[in-house]
């Protein structure tokens, strides 16, 4: 699957999870499981391939001024809360995605994150689509050693980043994320 194939494929449940679309907090929300019933049509390899480029996505976006973005917006922000927000963020579809890792500050149009901000209520990051392609592969083969096989020797052959890329900053100093993240830093600080 290429990446263009895996975006469609995203944008697919988003239009089909209209209104539902951007907020993992909802309680209606139906995102991770339209992804999944995409994937069902999928064969077992296509399920693994699209996986194989969830792990590539997400890892484009494994940047310190996102982390640090990510850190303020949801007052907090560690490892396995950033894959999350990561993946959540893949789900509000390539643009929003694409500017964000380009310059995270521009979440600051994302209307979730803006009632997260105002209202404190809603939520970007969605745990469910790190095993959404595992799920389906069950579903459609009727096991999972052979997908845990196939996406360990997958990400076996990717060159991942060992660390986050770009340079950070103390995000808990109010004056430098101020600087660096002005429009988030007016929401949330």
């Amino acid at each position: 699957m290429d990446e263009q194939a895996w975006w469609d494929l995203i944008e697919d449940a988003r239009a089909a999870a209209g209104e539902h679309a951007d907020d993992r907090d909802s309680p209606d929300d139906p995102l991770v499981d339209l992804v999944t019933d995409r994937l069902l049509a999928l064969d077992g390899p296509g399920i693994v391939a699209f996986d194989a480029m969830l792990t590539r996505v997400l890892d484009s976006a494994y940047r310190r001024p996102l982390w640090n973005a990510a850190y303020l917006i949801e007052g907090g922000c560690g490892d396995d809360g950033f894959m999350d927000f990561r993946a959540g963020l893949a789900l509000l579809g390539r643009d929003v995605f694409t500017r964000a890792v380009d310059d995270p500050d521009t979440l600051a149009d994302v209307p979730t994150i803006v009632r997260m901000g105002q209202e404190d209520e809603g939520w970007i990051g969605a745990e469910g689509l790190h095993y959404a392609a595992r799920n389906a592969y069950k579903r459609t083969i009727g096991e999972t050693e052979s997908f845990d096989a196939a996406m360990e020797s997958a990400v076996r052959a990717m060159q991942r980043p060992e660390h986050p890329v770009g340079d950070g900053w103390d995000v808990e100093d109010d004056a430098a994320t101020r600087l660096h993240l002005p429009r988030l830093a007016g929401l949330f600080l």
